[in-house]
């Protein structure tokens, strides 16, 4: 047995914590909304709540850290079947005595969930070239910084983008272009103007990070007026954007608007 497979069955085991550590959160996340919805059920129908668009993004998050968990314990035990004696697969199949229908079934099962995964994984190296949201910041800063960036590669393996932060900046080559390597958490892709039917709608009071106008930064802002047509822009107030004891109303096209991540710090 040498040291690379174990070094690799290691790593696995460590993704497979850490994705069951992050499903364990978002099932918290969901049991919470649940019992507010299951309370107060008619909050639905105020102005600004956003339970259930948040709702639907936690199950979508669940789904795909399964379809991970499940994609990674494969690979885990595709390792250690490669490394187990000839004989020792056969007799661990005997002493569970899995009647022999349910392990075809499961056979033919799993190869399906896993191109579900590789399904999900495919998107999000789709996003290659494109702009994105992106939280620059380390978990432990005080706060959240959240610029527009341009995706430069996902790597499927490492679950990481990488990522280039356009904005001249007073770096001392010059340039002013930073790249970064973040985790798919990190990230936020933005509405796509060419599939409009895709693009979440914000109501009245909703709390929302966009893109500050003129800049490629994105702040908190709450809506103050909806749209009337998918195209419209939406007039949001940025927090702490005060101007001469006022909060100004600020336009901000809805491809440059995305949900507030649970959590955000300012």
């Amino acid at each position: 047995m040498s040291t690379p497979d174990i070094a690799g069955i290691l790593e696995n085991s460590k993704e497979l914590d850490r994705l069951r550590k992050e499903q364990e959160d978002v099932l918290i996340e969901i049991n919470k909304l649940h019992k507010k919805l299951q309370s107060t059920p008619e909050v639905v129908d105020k102005p600004g709540d956003n339970s259930l668009y948040r709702l639907k993004v936690l199950y979508t998050q669940a789904k795909e850290l399964s379809e991970n968990e499940m994609t990674i314990s494969s690979q885990l035990l595709g390792q250690l079947d490669a490394l187990m004696p000839s004989g020792t697969a056969g007799q661990r199949r005997r002493i569970a005595g899995e009647p022999k229908k349910r392990r075809m079934k499961a056979d033919l099962e799993a190869p399906r969930q896993s191109a579900s995964a590789r399904n999900s994984l495919d998107s999000l190296a789709n996003l290659k070239g494109e702009q994105v949201a992106a939280k620059v910041s380390q978990d432990d800063a005080g706060k959240d910084e959240w610029f527009v960036v341009k995706v430069i590669h996902f790597d499927k393996e490492t679950r990481l983008f990488e990522v280039l932060d356009e904005e001249p900046g007073d770096d001392e080559d010059g340039t002013g272009q930073k790249k970064y390597n973040l985790p798919m958490s990190h990230i936020i892709p933005f509405p796509k103007r060419s599939d409009l039917s895709s693009v979440p709608d914000f109501p009245r009071g909703t709390h929302v990070l966009a893109v500050y106008p003129e800049t490629t930064a994105l702040y908190k802002a709450t809506v103050v007026q909806g749209r009337k047509r998918k195209i419209d822009d939406y007039i949001l107030e940025f927090d702490d954007d005060e101007e001469d004891g006022s909060m100004p109303q600020r336009s901000v096209p809805f491809h440059r608007v995305v949900p507030l991540p649970e959590g955000y710090r300012q």
